[in-house]
């Protein structure tokens, strides 16, 4: 029996050399799951850095940029939303994948039905220090000068300031590294209330009933693949969670 027509949506799979494992399974994923959907959708940090798209010279990450372009060559649309980790992805992995990359966030149409998808950072208001930063980097006088920088020396950056990351969000709050409910609320209104939002980030996956403003909305948040693969099956009767 066929499935009916349906979109896939996932993200933090943080995809890195030191999991192995993670990088198969997610090949796996596209060439078994994944090629039956119309649509991919990667919600931001699809890997677990990404230093500028010369990487993609370089050689890294070759395998999983050629399955998600025999993804796309089988007729699967395939779509990508910066994340926190790989917002330096940009139209040299557009190309070499044959994929759209997303603003954040953006509005869909499927099934039926208005369908809002973000990473999910932005919505995580208050971790002032993180937004502050998030702000810094994105802005193109940043990227330019960082990107000038040779790989080399843009990796060696990253790492430390990962360390740093780790380090900081020992000593964060759960509370304060989770959306704000008002910043959800904010968005949803600025949207005309979506009945579905979809996002990631934070590594909590579940399903959230929003009621504002005589609207009823789901908030859906995605998993992270550090552990197994899940992933978030979209048709016209609605949302499914699935794991691998």
């Amino acid at each position: 029996m066929e499935s009916k027509p349906h979109s896939l949506f996932i993200s933090d799979l943080h995809l890195c050399d030191s999991r192995p494992n993670i990088t198969q399974a997610f090949i796996g994923f596209l060439h078994e799951t994944a090629v039956k959907a119309q649509a991919l959708y990667i919600l931001g940090d699809l890997f677990e850095y990404w230093a500028g798209d010369d990487a993609i010279e370089a050689g890294n990450q070759q395998a999983v940029i050629a399955a998600l372009k025999d993804l796309n060559n089988q007729g699967v649309a395939l779509f990508f939303m910066h994340g926190n980790r790989d917002f330096l992805l940009n139209d040299g992995f557009a190309q070499a994948t044959s994929g759209t990359i997303l603003a954040d966030p953006t509005l869909l149409h499927l099934y039926g039905k208005p369908v809002l998808v973000s990473h999910g950072d932005i919505l995580c208001t208050d971790d002032i220090a993180y937004q502050q930063f998030r702000t810094q980097v994105r802005t193109p006088a940043w990227k330019n000068q960082f990107l000038s920088q040779p790989l080399d020396a843009r990796i060696a950056y990253i790492e430390q300031i990962r360390l740093k990351s780790e380090q900081e969000k020992s000593l964060k709050s759960m509370q304060i590294m989770d959306v704000n409910q008002q910043a959800v609320e904010a968005m949803l209104r600025e949207y005309h209330y979506p009945p579905v939002l979809i996002h990631g980030h934070t590594h909590r996956p579940n399903k959230h009933i929003i009621a504002i403003d005589n609207h009823v909305c789901e908030r859906w948040v995605l998993g992270d693949w550090y552990e197994q693969g899940s992933y978030l099956k979209l048709d016209e009767s609605g949302c499914q969670p699935q794991s691998l």
